[in-house]
């Protein structure tokens, strides 16, 4: 069960904020029926959870970190070197993403850099959107650094594919429905680093270390270092909206639905509204996008349908919508070209 209670507060945790904990959902149990169970119970009830024991070494999980780390701490002029491209590859500076155009007065005061899957400029497939060659920094300047990114993408998509195959069976569904060629047999997986500065947040005037938002995906896998930050909101329609604080977990994952899982359940389980506030202290974490393929046709599962609760979306085909909220969200790439010009 998913309980609530006042953080006690530490160096790093809120003093007297509301504190969301979550189920667990244990990859190495061998009761697959209690995995569904706590799986679907988090999924209706508020969209995230926990995962541990998924079998990521907790050396490459500490490797990635200090890598990340290693890459925000070059100067600005060395990261504006791989700046991100139009296939969303590389670096992004601060504000370069506003989530939250209603409430924020500037975009996320965050950095981040983009890695996808890796696809050669020859290959045919990178003349679609979100296709083709990752940028690197020079491993003259951070030597190892692409080979733990490689590492780290590969091994999580094997750990987002065995919570896939969990969420399937809560939704009635094959064990292996969302292993399809077209669903995530190819999929457009997005991993994305981030840093948030020693900024404190001040929802009342606009500042957020990332705005309010739901994330576009099938799932995300979050790892975080013990900076609290990251908060949620269970019902994104109230007014006024109630927000709780995640906890961090050392060595786990933390698990959120997407918009198409949404889209594909008729509203069963549901994409949960997020944002993170900064308090002042430097935050790192990783987001590991979990997308379905660019040409994935996303429609309401049969077993989520019925004559009395008709599909509650259209079909849409899940590149085109990717693309359509990245160019809501990201900044124009010619302004930077006029700044460095």
């Amino acid at each position: 069960m998913e309980k609530k209670q006042s953080g006690t507060g530490n160096a790093t945790g809120p003093a007297t904020k509301e504190v969301s904990f979550l189920n667990r959902i244990d990859l190495s149990s061998p009761d697959i029926h209690q995995s569904v169970s706590l799986l679907k119970q988090a999924c209706l009830d508020c969209g995230f959870f926990y995962v541990i024991n998924h079998g990521m070494s907790e050396e490459l999980m500490e490797e990635v970190f200090e890598q990340n780390k290693k890459f925000f701490e070059l100067p600005l002029s060395e990261k504006m070197k791989v700046l991100r491209n139009e296939k969303h590859r590389g670096y992004t500076p601060l504000f370069d993403e506003l989530l939250d155009p209603d409430n924020q007065v500037h975009g996320d005061y965050k950095e981040g850099y983009y890695i996808g899957v890796e696809v050669p400029e020859d290959d045919p497939k990178a003349e679609k959107p979100f296709y083709g060659p990752n940028v690197w920094p020079s491993d003259d300047i951070l030597p190892g650094w692409r080979h733990t990114m490689e590492k780290y993408y590969l091994e999580a998509l094997e750990v987002a594919r065995a919570i896939v195959r969990i969420i399937a069976l809560a939704l009635d569904l094959e064990a292996d429905f969302f292993d399809k060629p077209e669903i995530l047999g190819q999929p457009l997986a997005l991993l994305r680093l981030l840093k948030y500065p020693g900024q404190i947040s001040d929802p009342s005037n606009g500042v957020y270390g990332a705005g309010a938002h739901t994330d576009y995906g099938l799932i995300t896998l979050l790892s975080t270092d013990d900076v609290y930050g990251l908060q949620i909101c269970k019902d994104k329609y109230a007014q006024p909206r109630v927000w709780e604080f995640i906890a961090p977990l050392k060595g786990a994952f933390i698990v959120n639905l997407g918009d198409m899982l949404e889209r594909w359940s008729n509203c069963l389980f549901k994409s949960t509204l997020h944002r993170v506030l900064g308090n002042g202290q430097e935050r790192y974490s990783i987001a590991y996008f979990v997308e379905p393929s660019y040409d994935c046709l996303v429609e309401c599962l049969p077993t989520c349908k019925s004559e009395k609760n008709p599909p509650k979306f259209p079909p849409v085909i899940y590149g085109d919508y990717l693309g359509q909220r990245y160019k809501d969200t990201h900044i124009d790439l010619n302004v930077y070209n006029k700044l460095q010009s």
